[in-house]
């Protein structure tokens, strides 16, 4: 599922150097969307390349696509965004028969653009109020006072799957609970907080909540014979690596072999921390997504997933791709399930795998050894997991 994070910066949190503040340190967390008065729209697209979601707070939400449109500060907004200084945020009362509301006709008028509904949760009859709004809204933003985890529990079981649920919080601890409350959680958080750290915290939330943790094993080295050579794929990230990180990869998509990160010192080369030498050009290497790329696919740009020896992984973005002939090894292992991986992984003392008894050279590899493995039963037709029989060999 993925998850996104709105940084709050409408007039209820300062004067413009304030607002900007919190933009300037949106852009720069990587946050998905601002939520913004309409008439600072225009400010926002100065300043950066970020989704822009604008309050609309004169009840009239509709935008033409004429001279006279374009003049209209909110017709650059990403999203329009209703119920500020109305039903929704409380300023007037919401009436006994929603059909009778403004805000909601405003969210059904016809428009090219996103549109969302604001709505405080105030008492039982906002909750009804926001998943009425949530039947024509894109996206349905909640906030809480003196928040409880029963309302958001409530919204995510009714209206999860026909909105964007973005859930107001104020700290990166309250973003972590919304994102794993019922453990669905809310698509996104509003953050509001002036507070620099906080915003780059729940950044960091969002994106822990969207990655995998997949489940390593040991597999028996049954083989390790020189093989010739080969062209070889050095795959160069944009981002370091740590210590006990590396990539998944190998000759076949079932069985991927976990290879250390060029972060250790050598006698023989520096340590390169954003390197993985990863093997032959027609091994897979495993992405973000879950799903598989040849290495000789790899290009400057694309994504590839880093894992760690726990398996927790996040993703990072491929600077450099190196292919270079180079004598290889071929390495044969055998599953805790008695199936036979293979793949191959250049003849230097650079390339490490990591053992029971730790990292380890590939030139030291012997019959016996155990090295971790991610091992899925499943086969693969362009990247994509597929229930067929596919042989690999």
């Amino acid at each position: 599922m993925t998850r996104a994070v709105w940084v709050k910066a409408d007039d209820t949190v300062g004067d413009w150097n304030d607002r900007r503040a919190r933009i300037t340190t949106a852009l720069e967390a990587g946050a998905d969307w601002v939520l913004v008065d309409e008439d600072d729209v225009g400010r926002v697209r100065e300043l950066g390349d970020i989704n822009v979601a604008a309050f609309r707070t004169d009840g009239d939400v509709t935008l033409v696509d004429d001279a006279e449109g374009e003049d209209d500060p909110a017709s650059q907004a990403d999203a329009i965004i209703v119920g500020k200084n109305g039903e929704g945020d409380a300023t007037i009362d919401l009436p006994e028969d929603f059909s009778g509301s403004a805000d909601l006709s405003t969210l059904r008028r016809d428009g090219d653009f996103d549109r969302g509904a604001y709505v405080r949760i105030l008492g039982k009859e906002y909750e009804r109020f926001a998943e009425t709004a949530a039947e024509e809204a894109d996206h349905t933003i909640v906030v809480g006072e003196d928040w409880t985890i029963i309302p958001l529990e409530n919204l995510i079981a009714r209206i999860g799957e026909e909105t964007d649920l973005v859930a107001g919080v104020t700290s990166a601890e309250e973003a972590k609970t919304a994102f794993e409350t019922l453990e669905i959680g809310s698509d996104a958080v509003l953050l509001d907080s002036d507070d620099p750290d906080e915003i780059r915290k729940t950044v960091e939330v969002r994106d822990e909540a969207a990655r995998e943790s997949l489940d390593l094993e040991y597999a028996e080295v049954r083989d390790v014979e020189r093989a010739g050579s080969a062209d070889r794929v050095c795959v160069d990230t944009g981002s370091l690596l740590e210590h006990d990180e590396g990539m998944l990869v190998g000759s076949m998509s079932r069985g991927l072999v976990f290879v250390h990160g060029e972060t250790a010192e050598s006698p023989y080369v520096a340590s390169r921390p954003f390197r993985v030498n990863a093997g032959a050009v027609h091994a897979y290497v495993r992405t973000p997504d879950g799903g598989t790329k040849y290495l000789s696919e790899l290009q400057s740009g694309d994504e590839v997933q880093v894992v760690d020896l726990q398996g927790n992984t996040r993703e990072a973005i491929v600077g450099r791709v190196k292919i270079e002939q180079r004598p290889m090894f071929r390495i044969a292992l055998e599953a805790a399930n008695g199936d036979r991986v293979e793949t191959l992984l250049q003849n230097a003392e650079t390339i490490k795998v990591a053992t029971a008894d730790g990292r380890k050279a590939v030139t030291d590899l012997e019959a016996g050894d155990e090295i971790l493995l991610y091992y899925e039963d499943t086969a693969r037709h362009f990247g994509e997991a597929v229930e067929e029989s596919i042989i690999e060999k």
